[in-house]
Parts: C-alpha cells; structure tokens; sequence
C-alpha cells in the first residue's frame, strides 16, 4: 500500500545544503549531464544525482542533502504556488525539494511530469498516492503539455498518454509543451505558441516564421519559460535568465 510519509521521514534527512550557481512545462529528456523542469515558480532541475530548485524572484539555488535523483517536476498545489518535486529511485521516493516537507513511497520512480509520477514499467501515479493512467513499456521521457494532458517517448513513438494515441512514430529525444499539447525535437526546446527556444550546445536561438531571429552564446544546458522569461540552466546549476528576444537579465 502506498504511504504519504510526510514530514516525520523527512525530519530523519539531513540538513538542506545552499547550492551552486550564480543554469508550464518541462524540458523532459537529459542533456549536458541536466534535466529540468520549469513553472511559473521557477526552476528545478537534477545534475550528477543532486536534485535543486530556485525560485522567483530571487532564483537563489536551494538544493537540499538527498539520496540520488533520477528527475524533478513541478505540481501545482492549490492556490499555494508549484511544488518541485525530485525522484530518488534508490529508496523509490519521491520528496518535496523547499516548501513543507512531503514524501511519497512510490517504488521504481524514473521520471515525473506535472501530474504523475511514472515508474520504470510505464505505471504511474498521482502526487496523492493514488494509481494514474501510464503507458506498457519503459518512457525516456515525459511532460504535461499546455492542455493538460501527459505525454511520453516511448521507445521512438511520441504517444499521449490518457488515450494512448501515437502522434508521431519517429519522436525526437526532448519533450517541450506546446499550447495544444506537447511535441519532441533534436535539441532542448522551449514554446510560448509564437517562437521556439532552442539550445543548441554553442548557442541559445529564438526560432520564429522558419528562421533563428535571435542568438546569443551559450553551452549546453536546458531551457524553458518562468512568467515570460526564457530560464535556462546548466550542469554546474547556473541559472540565467533572458527577455523573449533574448537580451539576458542577469
């Protein structure tokens, strides 16, 4: 039976440590050693095992002393704002990152999107314990589009997974929302309905109406949106953060 531990297992961790740095959706597969997750409350992101998250408006790195993470995730909670969450596969948790301190016993976690929490099987559940729709098979990657609904890679078909549709049977490996719903490419991509954000190792590129309108320099990282702003993150946990036409903002 699964158990919400809550904050008496969390009280036997040790302390949160500050992190590193000065790198509604997620970028949902891994590259340059991070996967992320992004929301209107910020950044979460896992590098090396070692989950962490900033906040707006500060984006100060928080990342708290756990066992290894496999991947993070935001879920909303109310009208409280967005929990970050991060899987810890070795114990098969899942655990809050800052906030009020829960935990979930989950079993093989991998990874997790916006609404569920998806094992090593293609099972899933929800962030109350409870089982959710999941997929036959193992997913590379997963996120929750702009309509609401999960999405995964699975093997090379990119399926929605409420119904099991298989809307492209030749997925690219990173997983970005779009407003409709969800879609993969070649590199980590962000979506605000008008322009495409792309990093491409060396760069960071604003893709509109067929062609790169803007770019500026930039490694390998993950990229997303957080309240209008372009957000990206890198492995060694720098946050940077850039106006839609990519003039950077810190």
């Amino acid at each position: 039976m699964l158990a919400l531990l809550g904050a008496s297992l969390l009280a036997c961790a040790p302390a949160p440590s500050a992190g590193r740095g000065s790198e509604a959706g997620s970028t949902a597969s891994a590259t340059g050693g991070v996967r992320a997750a992004f929301s209107d409350d910020g950044v979460a992101w896992v590098s090396g095992g070692r989950a962490c998250v900033a906040r707006v408006p500060s984006f100060q790195p928080s990342c708290p002393r756990l066992a290894p993470a496999s991947d993070v995730g935001w879920q909303q909670s109310g009208g409280q704002g967005a929990d970050a969450w991060a899987a810890l596969p070795g114990p098969g948790l899942v655990v809050t990152l800052d906030r009020a301190p829960r935990s979930l016993n989950v079993g093989a976690v991998v990874l997790l999107s916006s609404t569920r929490i998806y094992r090593e099987d293609g099972s899933a559940l929800t962030y109350s314990g409870e089982a959710g729709r999941g997929v036959a098979g193992a997913p590379l990657a997963a996120v929750t589009g702009g309509d609401g609904r999960d999405y995964v890679v699975l093997g090379r078909e990119l399926r929605r997974v409420d119904d099991g549709a298989v809307l492209d049977r030749a997925a690219q490996p990173f997983l970005y929302a779009t407003p409709s719903g969800a879609a993969s490419a070649a590199l980590p991509t962000a979506s605000d309905g008008l322009s495409l954000y792309r990093l491409t190792g060396s760069t960071l590129e604003r893709f509109s109406a067929g062609q790169v309108v803007a770019r500026v320099p930039h490694g390998p990282g993950q990229v997303g949106l957080v309240r209008g702003e372009v957000v990206t993150v890198d492995a060694a946990g720098r946050v940077r953060r850039f106006t839609p036409q990519l003039a950077q903002l810190n």
